[in-house]
């Protein structure tokens, strides 16, 4: 009897009570990373830092040949190669990047995918095109409805043999002031393989499902698009039979730079007694981070950091910010966490709601900390 690509593409689930990371888990930690938290200290994280999750295998490019086609549902189809992209006026924009899976490991039951704790997050400054001008060249027909994103990346994914597609609204790809880019560098170099060399898509805000690696095609379409990583992945389920609803922007988050030294193991962190300078990033995908506040008595109570001022012009404005606040370690064992509200309101919950896929997830995370005693 013949194989059949559900024989080695399972179904989705949660794990049974008192299940531990699985081999097939622990295969994908390793192909994929998150930021070594330490690295919050960059204000622009070097690419090896930069969190990666690729869903199926880097592909092989080859910068000759690599062409972008921009057609479908459009007066003027396009046929681009890299030169020629390369060759168009540039921008840059400086956007954090984030997991939508960020935090899942967290989770209980915990959805059995890539192992995410909080470090599925980097920020990078991205060179390349913006997207509306080669959609107003093309020129969308005026009953344009989505524009489909297709990678090069190749792949099964719970019985489902597929290219990597992701879709956004046609108004959100026209974008606000070129921030959606068709990039071909980051932080001022080509593209690394691993993050999308020789073409990616970057859109700022939205969590990193949707800034498609490896970018191959561009096509206008007609009608909502209804494939895999749409309709299917990146949704949030309670149920398995639910439609749920769908993964879009990055919920607010704070990450604190683990003060002091490490335990080789736990992680656990140990400060002397004295002031110790706590600092961190805090970013949103839905509006402005307005404050970050920080508990050194596991939320117990809760103190205003210093946040820095807002940058100046829109280059910067989907990066994270950094915010500082003093602390007066005494002896003894602290959990120590922080949380960002956003100017809509959006503040990171203790435990937000609890969905199948383990999306979201933007609890407040505690760090064990250990004031040794003076000497």
């Amino acid at each position: 009897m013949g194989q059949r690509l559900s024989d080695v593409s399972a179904p989705a689930r949660t794990a049974r009570p008192e299940e531990g990371i699985s081999r097939e888990e622990l295969a994908l930690a390793a192909r994929n990373h998150g930021l070594p938290l330490e690295a919050l200290r960059y204000d622009v994280t070097p690419p090896g830092l930069h969190y990666v999750l690729t869903h199926y295998d880097i592909p092989a490019t080859d910068d000759r040949t690599w062409t972008l086609t921009v057609d479908g549902r459009v007066r003027h189809p396009l046929t681009l190669d890299l030169a020629e992209l390369r060759a168009r006026p540039a921008v840059t924009r400086r956007v954090t990047l984030e997991c939508a899976g960020n935090g899942r490991a967290l989770l209980s039951p915990r959805p059995v995918s890539q192992p995410w704790l909080t470090d599925a997050v980097g920020t990078a400054d991205w060179t390349g095109v913006p997207l509306r001008d080669l959609l107003a060249e093309a020129g969308a027909a005026e009953d344009a409805v989505d524009v489909v994103f297709t990678g090069a990346d190749h792949g099964v994914e719970r019985g489902v043999e597929q290219d990597y597609r992701r879709a956004l609204p046609l108004e959100v790809a026209l974008g606000e002031e070129d921030d959606v880019l068709v990039a071909h560098g980051m932080n001022g170099a080509p593209l690394p393989p691993q993050h999308g060399h020789p073409l990616r898509l970057i859109v700022p805000g939205w969590y990193g499902m949707a800034h498609v690696k490896w970018l191959r095609a561009v096509t206008v379409s007609g009608t909502p698009f209804t494939g895999f990583q749409q309709a299917v992945a990146y949704r949030l389920r309670r149920e398995a039979g639910d439609e749920g609803e769908a993964v879009t922007r990055i919920a607010p988050r704070a990450l604190l730079l683990p003060p002091g030294f490490p335990d080789f193991m736990s992680r656990a962190r140990v400060v002397r007694p004295g002031p110790v300078e706590l600092e961190g990033r805090a970013w949103s995908g839905r509006a402005p981070v307005t404050a970050v506040e920080v508990t050194t008595d596991d939320g117990a109570t809760w103190r205003p950091a210093e946040l820095e001022p807002p940058p100046a012009g829109s280059a910067h404005r989907w990066a994270w910010r950094r915010w500082r606040l003093s602390w007066s370690a005494e002896p003894g064992r602290h959990l120590l966490g922080a949380r960002a509200t956003d100017a809509r309101g959006n503040r990171q919950p203790d435990r937000p709601p609890w969905n199948r896929g383990g999306f979201a997830n933007n609890e407040v995370h505690r760090h064990v900390v250990h004031c040794l005693p003076a000497p």
